[in-house]
């Protein structure tokens, strides 16, 4: 798909923003515990609708679930389909899906008392799952590696007898999406008690009737920052968002400060805008540990405004849909700018003249097409794979043509 941008005659655009699919999948595994559960507002994102029919497929004695690229439901199931006792299946993904590790969580599951086999290479899906009543309470696992492994046995706490504490080993990794898991537990009557050293999840076998309504995702309005960033000006109002939000990519509003944007919270709406003329720093440094996945989009907007950028706490976005590293080096020095990597680090040396015309991979990654899209803006370009963004914003490209970036097929 190549992309071009035409100026609208308007500055002014009014947004509505999918469901968060890291939200939206948390409550799905609390749905299938406590069926009274309803919700509204899921997350249109393939994602959540792999885990949902996954879930769904449960009562007909499936064989077999393929989950394709969607880790967290892979992570997601990994232990709820432990926790289901006379279960016999095989959890299985995309070619990709399969290079990513799993040991962690299935080493836990196992100390646990659950029965997991690999099928393929030690540490990887696929997987034979052999579903258990579990009846231990207490598991040791490290907390720097994926949050996903911890939000995996913290959804499933709440069915063990006496519930479960999980001891955390090493610094914590996302903790705003384990805050984000409590917070859902919680919302839902399951009490949770969240420390620096544990977790300790209480059981609970039943809830009263309720109806739970999903905010959108934070992580994809960064790609609407990132538009504005590098426009001129103008204003634009996306929703629905709170402004108390657990999302720890809500803080894409702090850090796109530094590119004069203005952030308002407003009946559910954000508003976010930049004045023309606004001055902008040399360089930036943010440490991005807590929020990881709005790395990509951070430094392409680096890119497009001639910013030098340095960021840190990376480290687990080699592990994701593609080495986000690597793929982020590869893409960004074909428009002529010079990128260092460390294991946990970006460093970005800028150019003020881009090439142009540059055709972008995206590896199967939905967040290499939508971090690289708004550079359209500045200069022509070609995404490669562009119906990867379904994975978790079906409707992206139709959101984008509105603020004048052009699509050629």
């Amino acid at each position: 798909m190549k992309l071009s941008f035409r100026q609208p005659s308007i500055s002014k655009f009014n947004l509505q923003i999918t469901g968060s699919k890291s939200i939206s999948n948390r409550y799905l595994i609390l749905k299938a515990q406590f069926p009274n559960l309803e919700l509204s507002g899921l997350s249109e994102s393939d994602d959540t609708h792999v885990l949902h029919k996954a879930i769904s497929t449960l009562d007909q004695k499936c064989d077999e679930i393929d989950i394709y690229h969607a880790g967290t439901a892979m992570r997601f199931l990994t232990a709820y389909l432990s926790s289901l006792p006379n279960l016999e299946v095989v959890l299985k993904g995309s070619k990709r899906m399969h290079e990513r590790p799993i040991g962690i969580l299935v080493e836990a599951m196992r100390e646990l008392g659950g029965h997991l086999e690999y099928l393929g290479s030690e540490g990887f899906p696929p997987l034979k799952i052999y579903g258990k009543s579990l009846q231990k309470n207490k598991i040791s696992i490290p907390a720097n590696v994926s949050s996903q492994y911890i939000t995996a046995l913290m959804l499933i706490a709440p069915s063990f007898k006496n519930g479960l504490t999980i001891f955390l080993e090493s610094k914590i990794t996302s903790k705003p999406y384990l805050l984000m898991t409590a917070q859902a537990l919680r919302s839902v009557g399951v009490e949770v008690d969240m420390h620096e050293e544990y977790i300790r999840v209480y059981p609970k076998t039943k809830i009263e009737p309720k109806t739970i309504a999903v905010e959108s995702d934070w992580s994809s309005a960064s790609y609407f920052y990132s538009c504005l960033a590098l426009m001129d000006h103008g204003e634009f109002e996306l929703s629905t968002f709170q402004k108390d939000s657990l999302q720890g990519d809500s803080k894409v509003a702090e850090f796109y400060k530094l590119f004069g944007i203005e952030t308002q919270f407003k009946a559910g709406s954000i508003f976010i805008s930049k004045k023309a003329g606004v001055r902008l720093p040399e360089k930036i440094e943010l440490d991005l540990n807590d929020t990881p996945d709005l790395a990509q989009t951070i430094a392409v907007t680096c890119l497009g405004l001639d910013i030098a950028c340095d960021l840190t706490g990376l480290h687990t976005l080699k592990v994701k849909e593609t080495d986000r590293l690597v793929a982020l080096k590869t893409e960004i020095e074909k428009f002529g700018a010079e990128v260092e990597i460390t294991s946990e680090s970006l460093k970005l040396s800028p150019k003020a003249n881009l090439k142009e015309s540059v055709s972008v991979k995206t590896y199967q990654d939905h967040r290499m097409a939508m971090a690289f899209a708004p550079l359209a803006i500045k200069v022509d370009l070609e995404i490669l794979d562009p119906e990867v963004v379904s994975k978790s914003f079906p409707d992206f490209w139709e959101k984008i043509k509105v603020l004048g970036i052009q699509q050629n097929h």
